[in-house]
């Protein structure tokens, strides 16, 4: 979906600041919500990229205002009341309801380790059309679609070069609404800048962006 959160390429944004030595968590309380985040998703009540999806639903002025893990802990928070996992009133109070049963965790301690090697593998072993090859040149569609996507605005409706086949892999855009994983052939794409950015950007500099299947047409 088009919103705040797909900043890639906009101008007006200032330097990156990227922190020497940065600290895993700066308070206690984020290493909190990626616990809260691991804990809970392991119900499988949604997927990971549901989980995305609902913090671009977050609304501008306050994903801006927003760290890194406060966008986390409001997405788990609004997905866990819409999926029937704590009540609105359980929210505001921070406490369970009288009477609230309670359920078996399916992630403890002890599994953390093993859970966090395992990851979550995005690849399928399924068969799946391959379009393209190496060396072939591709146009991005260009899309606007109003729920999740992997396609950045700022590579919509460019031309790139395919540079390998990554396999069949979980389509995100119908994985994050429900709708089914929809394995598809994922390939990375090589743009140049000035491909994307005009005869501005700098010669000689290139991006890579691994990009599903039915992003891309034949340029």
């Amino acid at each position: 979906m088009n919103g705040v959160h797909d900043m890639g390429g906009t101008h007006g944004l200032g330097a990156i600041d990227a922190p020497v030595d940065e600290p895993l968590f700066h308070a206690p309380w984020e290493a909190r919500v990626l616990a809260l985040t691991l804990a809970v998703g392991a119900w499988g009540r949604w997927t990971l990229d549901a989980s995305r999806h609902q913090r671009e639903l977050i609304p501008g002025p306050a994903y801006l205002a927003m760290s890194y893990y406060e966008k986390w802990l409001t997405g788990l928070t609004a997905l866990m009341a819409s999926r029937g996992l704590i009540t609105a009133a359980e929210l505001a109070s921070g406490q369970p309801a009288p009477g609230a049963p309670k359920a078996s965790p399916p992630l403890t301690a002890d599994k953390v380790a093993a859970s966090l090697a395992r990851g979550g593998p995005a690849m399928r072993d399924v068969a799946a059309p391959q379009r393209f090859s190496a060396g072939d040149r591709v146009r991005t569609r260009n899309i606007n679609p109003a729920g999740h996507t992997r396609l950045p605005r700022y590579a919509r409706g460019r031309e790139g070069v395919i540079e390998r086949d990554h396999g069949v892999h979980v389509l995100p855009d119908t994985n994050a609404h429900d709708q089914g994983e929809c394995p598809e052939r994922l390939y990375g794409v090589r743009f140049t800048a000035r491909d994307l950015w005009g005869e501005t950007a700098r010669s000689g500099d290139s991006l890579h962006l691994d990009l599903w299947d039915r992003y891309l047409d034949p340029a």
